[in-house]
């Protein structure tokens, strides 16, 4: 895009190596000028930091500008000491595309060529080996910048088109590269950011859209097999406590509940209390639904509130130069300040994750609910039809669900208030961002799985109780997750089925005809 936005969408399908990434005339411009800037102000012997003075603490050292390969080289040694497993190929990819959208603001001063080769990775598929753990987000994320950077070099392992790792060296000659020489401000402006956490958060804003999406059509076909009350999802309820994300809930489960047969329908005008010889009359049914079903619109659309405050907090972020010291070039100015602390980022991630545990504990009640025989109106134990006892159904399916959300709960502490400082007191206040981010990456997985679970529980119980009463996005939901799992007549092993719907479902492509079931509601 031209202004050089681009959504959170964009960067997924990009990470997902499902989309390139193009940059326009005005980015190319933009990094080229303050390059310009850069140089100029190298040969007036500026003093500017990390380019012609040590790092952190060691900033009181002023370093000669022909030295400026040898520290940006040492700059990427001494901060490539990351530890733990490495970073998944998606999640290297969204750090790549973070980090090449701040370049191109044209305030780092980065050399075009090596914008230009950050691209060319992306292009032919190409992943630095990044360890996972080792950046506390002060200074942005360093160290896992930095193994970027020393893959740049030529050094260090990348695995290409997924393949094995392989030393970086033998990939550029495959490619028929040079290997990156890093000068002037390169490495600094390639580690002096925000981007692991950024593209790490972008990627958990979609996949966090999509989750409550699916929670939306679940709770649907969950209330139509306890034929609940419509009445829960009329938008007049929501227009009295106007949250965003509760107004959003009603429109869609109201919508999406208009053809269903199955629930109990809304009444305009109420019934009338029948004649009472004692005052009183009992054992009448509940007019109102189990909180599940009746308080979905709330219970869903705050989730949704927090999902969408994540998702704007990143878009900002990777539209943002996060960066230390920043170039001005129009202004003449260079300027040195703390854009590369992530806490905005940090909040917004164990926000996030919180959140998502409470999805996941919204799904795990309703899946405890639908297969209990005394609250499940008539539907059998674990939904197994044939030969229960002899037969458990999803019973084990279920008792997995619980251990997922205890094990999410115990996952649950902020990141973002764990403040240790460091570097010699230099980085004496620390956000922690990344490990936020990465938590909330966790928890998604671990939330994609409850759901899947949920899924196959509930495609059951359609089959087992008047599916063609159903609503239409219930019985496409039923149609979906029959393409990856077979209806369960006699006990067999779940993990497998569990794991491949979970995968499905955390797809964009496999879920498109899912998603595209809201973009229609009316």
């Amino acid at each position: 895009m031209d202004d050089g936005r681009r959504s959170l969408e964009e960067i997924e399908r990009i990470a997902l190596g499902r989309q390139s990434i193009t940059l326009s005339l005005a980015e190319k411009n933009a990094v080229a000028k303050a390059h310009a800037f850069l140089c100029k102000a190298i040969e007036q012997r500026r003093r500017i930091y990390g380019v012609t003075t040590g790092y952190g603490p060691l900033a009181t050292t002023d370093v000669d500008p022909k030295q400026s390969a040898l520290l940006q080289q040492n700059l990427v040694y001494h901060l490539c000491s990351g530890v733990g497993e490495p970073l998944s190929h998606r999640h290297a990819r969204a750090m790549m595309v973070a980090r090449l959208a701040s370049l191109v603001r044209g305030h780092s001063g980065a050399n075009p060529v090596l914008v230009e080769r950050l691209q060319a990775w992306l292009e032919v598929d190409l992943v630095p080996e990044v360890p996972s753990r080792g950046t506390v987000g002060a200074s942005g994320d360093l160290t896992p910048l930095a193994h970027l950077a020393r893959a740049l070099s030529g050094e260090g392992r990348v695995s290409l088109r997924e393949g094995s790792w392989i030393d970086s060296g033998e990939a550029h000659q495959q490619l028929g590269w040079k290997p990156l020489l890093l000068q002037g401000k390169d490495a600094i402006a390639l580690v002096n950011g925000t981007s692991t956490t950024a593209g790490i958060a972008a990627l958990n804003a979609t996949a966090a859209q999509r989750a409550l999406k699916l929670s939306t059509l679940l709770v649907l076909l969950y209330a139509e097999l306890l034929e609940g009350h419509r009445e829960a999802f009329h938008p007049a309820i929501g227009e009295l406590r106007p949250h965003p994300g509760q107004q959003q809930l009603h429109h869609w489960l109201w919508s999406l509940s208009e053809d269903s047969a199955a629930l109990t329908p809304w009444q305009r005008v109420p019934t009338s209390l029948p004649d009472m010889h004692n005052g009183i009359e009992q054992h009448r049914p509940l007019p109102q639904d189990a909180y599940t079903l009746r308080c979905a619109p709330q219970a869903l659309g705050a989730v949704w509130d927090v999902v969408e405050q994540h998702a704007q907090t990143v878009r900002i972020e990777l539209e943002a130069v996060t960066d230390n010291p920043l170039l001005l070039a129009d202004d003449d100015l260079i300027l040195h300040g703390g854009n590369f602390f992530g806490q905005q980022l940090a909040f917004a991630s164990d926000s996030l994750n919180n959140a998502l545990i409470q999805m996941a504990l919204y799904s795990e009640r309703r899946i405890a609910r639908i297969t209990d025989p005394l609250k499940n109106k008539g539907l059998p134990a674990f939904m197994q039809p044939l030969d229960t006892g002899l037969h458990s159904g999803f019973m084990g399916a279920q008792v997995s669900a619980t251990a997922l959300v205890a094990e999410l709960r115990s996952h649950a502490m902020p990141a973002s208030i764990q403040s240790i400082p460091t570097n010699a007191d230099n980085q004496d206040i620390v956000p922690l961002g990344t490990i936020a981010a990465r938590r909330a990456s966790t928890s998604l997985e671990q939330l994609y799985q409850v759901l899947a679970i949920e899924t196959l529980v509930l495609a059951q119980g359609a089959e087992l109780k008047n599916a063609h009463l159903l609503s239409h996005a219930s019985r496409m939901l039923c149609a979906w997750v029959r393409e990856y799992a077979p209806p369960l007549k006699k006990d067999r092993p779940l993990s497998e089925e569990i794991a491949k719907v979970a995968t499905a479902l955390a797809d964009p492509d496999e879920v498109a005809p899912l998603m595209a079931l809201l973009s229609s509601a009316h």
